[in-house]
């Protein structure tokens, strides 16, 4: 007899009325979002206040390489952040 059929019908109702997302997973995904929100920060600036005058420091490490990195990662853990499984209850 496997794991399902030993329940009883309360505690199968029970597990299908649970919410998929538990309190850690949003937590971890607002983790995320701020991880994307800093990477798109790292972005910005570089411009020149003269529309005549080019600016170079819009070609910076941090704007081209760090940021997108950041940015990535944060989308990364954000995946991880929903695919995280809540730890069983020990009853």
């Amino acid at each position: 007899m496997n794991k399902a059929q030993k329940q009883s019908p309360e505690a199968l109702r029970e597990k299908q009325r649970q919410m998929p997302l538990t309190f850690t997973n949003y937590k971890l995904m607002l983790i995320g979002l701020a991880i994307i929100i800093i990477g798109f920060l790292l972005m910005t600036g570089g411009g020149s206040d003269n529309p005549n005058e080019f600016n170079w420091e819009m070609f910076s490490f941090r704007r081209i390489t760090l940021a997108p990195i950041v940015v990535l990662a944060g989308f990364a853990f954000e995946i991880y952040a929903i695919m995280k499984k809540p730890k069983p209850n020990k009853e």
